[in-house]
């Protein structure tokens, strides 16, 4: 049984659809609606009348029908007059037939002599009227319709209802009052294109003398209230639904051409019923002349019928008639409105112009057809549901929902101090940037990573000892006001890229940054097409990073930044090959030449007389015979040859009297060349991971050898040289071939630092109290061998905790 909230629930469904239906949707319900009293009145009459036919036998035939006592007499008299011949004259009719006779006269007469149309036309305007009621609710339960349709109607209520929608809107008329001209872009903005691959780069950039801005609208809405969280999260789930329906809708014109197909049925159903209606109309009449042969049964086979409904019928089906013309000429009307409109295509460029949403975008195919409906019942259905099309609309809910997830407070619990000791807030994975960040004053460091779009407003010049900025796979919006501020203050700047991209043009307006680090996809060709434009307005570059597969140093460095310091260019394994644009950099004093698949070390390296470092890094030296022309270099201090696949180090090393640095880690080195340790100034030497199997007694030489490492090698004794180096602080030993440790490490007072760790020694020397600056933290050896140790060491090692 169906209960009544059934039935509520049943017409409440049937209700939400009303938004959807234009007012020929109306129009047919109710026209249909009087179709069906028709069908129902007109069958009613025929189910309750006792007599539909009312037969009289016929006692006289004249001229094949049967004939009145009038009529053989008005015969007669033409016909005496004609030929003289007399008639008959007739007889007095009686009839004499029993009940059940004329009863069944009447049952016969009814199925053989009276017209289906007359007999079946309360069933055929049913029949009908059931045929234009599905068709106009077809499409609303049609499979491929009806959930679409639902999920839609379902969207609208809730963005008709949203709380955010009205606050939209308000904002959009108070800005037309503030604004009563058209409006203009009001504020320029400065946008990192490069760090996100769904900018369109080409589009951003306007003439000199202001390269790189792009303008938007940002006048501050005077509606300034903040949503309540519920309201907010409910608001962000509707943008999301919105997303989704507009990917599943969009591309498909089911709902279309299931509407089309509905309207296209009703015509020729409208066609049909008008060409035979009113024909077989004629057939319904009051007076039927009946003839059949019973005879035997009654005695007569000719018999006189009267159709008691004929005249009701007749007004009945003429209204029929009328409402199936109104009908069709509506049908016609909407068929006519779906063939000649566009309704495959929805602009909301009126709303864009009016309101500062101007990124609604248009729509098309069944979105587009939908709402061209809802337009039919009521244009601010339409218009609210574009708020939550809007990117700029969900942007500022993001914002709203991220200033009250982010308070102060809980800002400033993720303020930590990075390595170099500066208070840093790194914001990873948000929205937007909560305005909040801008309270934090005595921040240092900003990093923003996998941020979709962030907006530095004018606010952050309440930032003043902010200096150093990272963006990570963000898209950053810079204002005036806050670009004025960076420009200022601003001393670091990292950027990375997410895929192909361009730098930001807002970065050459920085004219006091001293290190830019860029890492990405960055062509040369890209880096060339702004020289004019932007490096040379960074006056102040000292520090230039660049992480990227080019295939030689862009020109725009080398040209355009004379007075570069340094230079870091890690390649990512691609093979870097035109360097001879280095001669260049006169001014460079430290070159990083990292994951560039070098073969030999280029020589317009050695044209760099103030070069002081060089780190060629992860190439594929395997020679470096070349090393002899470093002799010209009187400023080189460090030279960093790590992680290659050196055999061997030239002799000609010795001649390198300056250097203070040297890193031969990581390669194929299975001796050690004397000249080596002529190189007295050497305070740093790190030959770990190579396949060296002992160390010459020359090392003594070293007298300035602070940190020595020899991790990872084949050494089997340690020199007695080793321990003249008195300034040693730290010593790297671990996992070498050592069975012992010479007593004599106890002369190495200096020495906080020793690694032991990996090899196979059995004791401890206990001339290792000799070393009062080592820790016990800072001893790595097994914990089994500081038993070995005398039980003063052993304490004294324990209670010194502090790190290294």
């Amino acid at each position: 049984m169906i209960t009544l909230t059934e039935l509520k629930c049943l017409a409440d469904a049937q209700s939400s659809y009303h938004i959807l239906k234009p007012w020929w949707d109306v129009f047919w319900y109710y026209i249909t609606l009087i179709m069906l009293l028709v069908a129902v009145l007109a069958g009613a009459l025929q189910l309750t009348q006792s007599r539909v036919l009312c037969c009289l036998p016929c006692k006289v035939e004249f001229d094949n029908h049967c004939a009145v006592p009038w009529d053989i007499l008005k015969a007669s008299v033409n016909t005496s007059s004609n030929s003289g011949v007399p008639l008959p004259l007739p007889l007095r009719i009686q009839n004499d037939l029993h009940r059940q006779q004329y009863s069944y006269i009447d049952a016969v007469c009814y199925e053989r002599q009276l017209h289906w149309f007359a007999k079946f036309f309360p069933y055929l305007v049913l029949l009908h009227t059931l045929i234009f009621a599905a068709c106009s609710n077809f499409w609303l339960h049609y499979p491929s319709t009806s959930s679409r349709l639902e999920h839609f109607v379902a969207i609208l209520h809730k963005c008709f209802d949203s709380p955010w929608t009205t606050r939209a809107l308000s904002e959009t008329v108070a800005e037309q009052s503030v604004r009563p001209l058209k409006p203009s872009k009001s504020k320029t903005m400065l946008s990192t294109s490069g760090c996100s691959a769904d900018i369109d780069c080409s589009k951003q950039s306007l003439p000199y003398p202001q390269p790189g801005l792009e303008t938007a609208s940002s006048i501050e809405s005077p509606t300034s209230s903040v949503l309540d969280k519920k309201e907010g999260e409910q608001a962000k789930a509707i943008f999301e639904k919105v997303k989704r329906f507009r990917m599943h809708v969009e591309q498909k014109d089911i709902i279309y051409r299931v509407y089309l197909k509905q309207i296209i049925v009703k015509v020729i159903l409208f066609l049909l019923i008008i060409t035979y209606v009113p024909y077989f109309l004629t057939y319904i009449t009051l007076e039927i002349d009946c003839s059949i042969d019973v005879q035997a049964f009654t005695g007569y086979k000719r018999y006189q019928c009267v159709y008691s409904l004929a005249e009701i019928f007749k007004v009945l089906a003429s209204f029929y008639v009328i409402l199936v013309i109104l009908y069709g000429l509506t049908s016609s009307y909407s068929l006519w409105w779906m063939l000649r409109s566009s309704l495959k295509q929805y602009s909301f460029e009126a709303l864009r112009e009016k309101s500062n949403y101007s990124d609604i975008p248009d729509v098309k195919n069944d979105f587009a057809f939908i709402l061209h409906l809802a337009d039919q019942y009521d244009p601010l259905y339409s218009k609210r549901f574009s708020i939550f099309l809007s990117e700029v609309s969900e942007n500022k809910l993001k914002q709203i929902n991220l200033n009250n997830e982010w308070t102060v407070e809980k800002l400033k619990s993720k303020l930590v101090k990075n390595a170099q000791d500066k208070i840093e807030l790194h914001l990873f994975m948000l929205h937007g940037l909560p305005d909040n960040v801008f309270e934090l004053t005595e921040m240092e460091v900003l990093s923003l990573e996998l941020i979709p779009e962030v907006k530095l407003p004018s606010a952050v010049s309440q930032l003043v000892n902010l200096k150093e900025l990272h963006v990570y796979h963000s898209s950053l919006v810079v204002d005036h006001p806050a670009l004025a501020f960076l420009e200022e203050n601003l001393k670091i700047l990292r950027l990375k890229f997410t895929e192909m991209g361009k730098i930001p043009r807002w970065v050459f307006h920085l004219k006091n940054l001293k290190e830019l680090y860029l890492s990405g996809c960055v062509l040369p060709e890209q880096l060339s097409t702004m020289q004019l434009e932007g490096f040379q307005d960074l006056k102040n570059l000292r520090t230039l990073y660049l992480k990227s597969s080019l295939s030689r140093i862009p020109q725009v460095v080398t040209d355009l930044l004379p007075s570069l310091q340094k230079l870091s260019l890690d390649n990512e394994g691609s093979k870097l090959v035109v360097l001879n644009n280095l001669k260049k950099m006169v001014n460079l004093k430290s070159l990083e030449l990292i994951s560039c698949d070098l073969e030999r070390i280029p020589h317009s390296i050695f044209s760099l007389n103030n070069l002081h470092e060089l780190d060629l890094k992860e190439n594929n030296l395997k020679t470096v015979e070349e090393i002899i022309s470093f002799q010209h270099l009187q400023n080189l201090a460090c030279l960093k040859l790590w992680h290659n696949n050196i055999a061997y180090i030239p002799a000609q090393i010795g001649a390198l009297s300056n250097l203070e640095q040297l890193s031969l880690d990581h390669n194929n080195i299975e001796n050690l060349p004397l000249q080596l340790f002529l190189c007295t100034k050497l305070h740093y030497l790190d030959l770990s991971y190579n396949h060296l199997t002992f160390i010459p007694e020359e090392i003594q030489y070293l007298s300035n050898l602070q940190y020595f490492a020899i991790t990872n090698n084949n050494i089997e004794l340690l020199p007695d040289g080793l321990f003249q180096c008195k300034k040693l602080q730290s010593l790297l030993l671990g996992r070498n071939s050592l069975t012992d440790l010479s007593p004599r490490v106890g002369e190495l007072s200096s020495l906080t630092h020793l690694e032991l760790i990996g090899n196979y020694l059995e004791t401890l020397p206990a001339e290792l109290e000799g070393c009062q600056s080592l820790k016990r933290s800072c001893l790595i050896v097994e914990d089994s061998l500081l038993s070995t140790l005398p039980l003063p060491v052993t304490e004294r090692l324990q209670t010194c905790l502090d790190k290294c």
